[in-house]
């Protein structure tokens, strides 16, 4: 199976209609990223430097771009690529309500136009999710060296491997709440899971099979050695709690971020 042929598939199915669900029509979502950008972005925004304004930013499977348009709206240069072209009609329409330009490559972020692969960008973003959709993560974090200037910045934030690959939670109450060893951290095979915008989607059974990809989690070491091993020089990881208001995980590492220089 062409594992991620079958990826872009599914997220070609039922992702705008999924946004709409979350986030609201596009103008209704302007509303609040213009009320409050950095909340939009959250607790990656610290991460990026003092100021984003006037950097040229490129978010590497950018999805519907809420993100992106944020950024945009704080006076950076964004550039969304990601192989969906429902999440870019989500995206571009977000833009024009916001009232800001975002570019949106729709493209493998592997086969990315020769062009793009200039070594100008300030800083290259990719938050939760995204590491999971490649079997192999040497060839990701070269396109990340290459579009990536002298001094510029790789800011990527994940879920953290222990939450993915070990440790499983039941229950819904602080006294009821149970976590177990349920997987093996070390294990490398692919698995079947719901598209992550399946809770947002009123798609039938008719789709059920788009609804699935096939993704490869990988450990918290190979992740870092994966980033090292293409020469950029690792300045933090940040291995973060649950950052929502649900208490019942705050002593498991939910995500991490990791911040990493191309020095040469």
């Amino acid at each position: 199976m062409d594992t991620n042929k079958h990826n872009k598939q599914a997220w070609n199915t039922g992702a705008y209609e999924a946004w709409l669900q979350r986030f609201g029509t596009p103008e209704q979502a302007a509303i609040k990223i213009k009320k409050d950008p950095l909340t939009r972005i959250g607790s990656l925004y610290p991460y990026m430097g003092e100021n984003v304004k006037n950097k040229k930013i490129i978010n590497l499977l950018g999805s519907n771009g809420n993100k992106a348009v944020a950024l945009a709206l704080l006076g950076a240069h964004v550039t969304v690529a990601d192989f969906s072209k429902e999440n870019e009609r989500y995206a571009k329409e977000l833009a024009a309500e916001v009232g800001v330009t975002l570019r949106y490559i729709v493209s493998d972020v592997l086969h990315l136009p020769s062009e793009e692969l200039s070594g100008d960008y300030d800083i290259v973003l990719m938050e939760f999710g995204i590491l999971h959709y490649f079997t192999d993560l040497s060839p990701l974090f070269e396109v990340v060296k290459k579009l990536l200037r002298k001094g510029g910045l790789l800011v990527l934030q994940d879920f953290h491997p222990i939450t993915t690959k070990l440790i499983s939670s039941k229950g819904t109450t602080a006294k009821i709440r149970k976590h177990k060893v349920t997987g093996n951290y070390f294990d490398t095979a692919l698995e079947e899971k719901e598209i992550a915008f399946s809770k947002f989607s009123s798609t039938d059974s008719d789709t059920e099979q788009t609804d699935k990809v096939y993704l490869r989690n990988w450990t918290l070491g190979e992740i870092v050695t994966a980033v090292a091993q293409q020469g950029l020089h690792i300045q933090r990881l940040d291995e973060l709690p649950n950052q929502s208001s649900d208490v019942f995980d705050q002593g498991i590492p939910k995500s991490f971020i990791l911040t990493a220089e191309k020095l040469l």
